[in-house]
C-alpha cells in the first residue's frame, strides 16, 4: 500500500491510499480518483513531507476515534457508507466472482460489496463488467 497527498484543482488537499503506484496511475487514468472534499476529477498528487517516526515519539495514528465528523463531507460519507452497505450483501473476498457470476447471469442481480485484488478488479473490469472501489477499507475501525 501507498499513501499520496492529493490536490485537486480547487486547491483542496487530501491523503488517500492506493494498492501500488501503478494503480494510482490506473485509477487516475480511468477518472476513478476525484477530491474527497469537492468531488472535483481533476486530481494530481501534491507534495509531500516525509514522515519519520522516531522511537521516543508517540505514533498519532493510535488516538482514539472523533467522536464525531470533522466536516460536512466526512458526514456525508458516512451516511452513504451506511446506505450501501445496509442496501448491499457484503460477499467478502468472493466479490471478483460474485460479480462476474452475476453479471453472466448465473447468480441472481442485486447490489454487492466486498473485496477484490488489484488485478481481480482490473480483469472485471477489462470484461465490461461494472465495478467502483468504494473509499473506505472494508473493515469496520469507527
Amino acid at each position: 500500500m501507498i499513501r499520496y497527498t492529493l490536490k485537486c484543482k480547487q486547491g483542496h488537499s487530501f491523503d488517500s491510499w492506493f494498492q501500488s503506484a501503478d494503480g494510482f496511475d490506473l485509477l487516475q487514468s480511468t477518472g476513478m480518483v476525484s477530491c474527497a472534499i469537492c468531488g472535483d476529477g481533476t486530481v494530481e498528487k501534491a507534495i509531500m513531507t516525509p514522515r519519520v517516526q522516531t522511537a521516543n515519539a508517540p505514533n498519532p495514528s493510535t488516538k482514539g476515534a472523533l467522536a464525531k465528523p470533522a466536516s460536512p463531507q466526512e458526514q456525508k460519507l458516512k451516511d452513504l457508507r451506511q446506505k450501501i452497505e445496509a442496501n448491499s450483501e457484503n460477499v467478502g473476498s468472493e466479490f471478483a466472482r460474485e460479480a462476474r457470476a452475476i453479471h453472466e447471469g448465473d447468480a441472481p442481480a442485486r447490489a454487492i460489496i466486498g473485496e477484490a485484488k488489484f488485478e481481480e478488479a482490473k480483469s472485471l473490469i477489462d470484461d465490461g463488467i461494472p465495478v467502483a472501489p468504494l473509499p473506505w477499507s472494508g473493515r469496520k475501525t469507527d
